[in-house]
């Protein structure tokens, strides 16, 4: 079974003015995404800005989520690292306050090799009991899965589905063909939904879900349900926003686009830094396009 099936958010982190969390804030996240059906939060991942958190922080985050959600959805805890070791005390950490399931990025910066990989994550394997997520996301690590690992990885009885982000539909499609029928397959590029349910995907781990919870949500569904017209309507209204987001590295238009709306996130953490303006105007022109046309759905 998988872990989710339909839209899983990919939540930011808010930060105070002193850059220190904002848990009240994330507790309005993590209402507003329940409230609009979203069918699992993310936290720690990229677009909460994981590599910025302390591991004070870090632990401290995915606790509260937890406790916030209380069972509504699943928690999928990011617990990714470079450094193996320092991943799996993670991941233990993880499960052992409660989160649902794991994911966990490839090793970013060293570059190992397909055995590295494997290695890496048997790891993380053999230390927990709860599902994994792998995350592949080729063009901020600079490693890449292949094929045949992902394979070797879906035998392993607690690694459950890959966030596949190459923006690959071929190579996704190679991961579906090559992997069990219960290996779940998440689109991790909002632009590219609909073709991956087109082959099988359980779903998204997505961006856009933090500004449209309800749309990313509504996009599966209506797929599952088979008004596959319907859906792909919906993908391309909502890839002129997708689009735009792409302006700058993510999170920085995402959190941009939550501030300017009225969301309490703060500041990014450096080394990443706020939009230029007229990328910011240009984001906000299509979320009031995309928000303003009726019958999304």
């Amino acid at each position: 079974m998988a872990i989710f099936t339909g839209s899983g958010v990919a939540l930011v982190t808010p930060f105070n003015s002193d850059f220190t969390i904002n848990y009240e804030e994330f507790n309005r996240l993590v209402e507003l995404q329940i409230n609009k059906n979203t069918d699992a939060i993310i936290v720690c991942g990229t677009t909460g800005e994981a590599s910025t958190l302390s591991d004070e922080e870090h632990r401290s985050l995915i606790s509260h989520a937890v406790k916030v959600v209380n069972k509504r959805v699943p928690v999928i805890a990011g617990t990714g690292s470079n450094d193996t070791s320092h991943g799996v005390l993670l991941s233990q950490y993880a499960q052992n306050v409660g989160a649902d399931a794991l994911l966990c990025v490839t090793p970013y910066y060293n570059k190992c090799t397909q055995e590295g990989l494997y290695q890496h994550f048997k790891a993380y394997s053999d230390a927990v009991n709860i599902p994994i997520i792998l995350y592949n996301v080729p063009h901020r690590t600079g490693v890449s899965l292949s094929v045949n690992t992902i394979q070797r990885l879906s035998k392993l009885d607690n690694i459950r589905g890959i966030k596949e982000a190459s923006g690959n539909i071929a190579f996704a499609l190679e991961i579906q063909k090559n992997t069990p029928d219960d290996f779940a397959l998440y689109a991790g590029n909002d632009d590219i939904v609909y073709p991956l349910l087109s082959i099988g995907a359980h779903g998204l781990i997505s961006v856009l879900a933090n500004i449209c919870p309800k749309e990313c949500h509504d996009l599966v569904l209506l797929y599952k349900r088979g008004a596959h017209s319907q859906a792909l309507e919906l993908q391309q209204k909502m890839n002129t926003l997708n689009h735009a987001l792409a302006c700058d590295v993510n999170p920085i238009p995402i959190k941009n686009l939550l501030k300017a709306s009225g969301f309490n996130v703060g500041p990014l953490r450096l080394p990443l830094c706020d939009l230029q303006e007229e990328d910011l105007k240009n984001l906000l022109d299509c979320f009031n396009i995309l928000m303003g046309e009726e019958n999304l759905c």
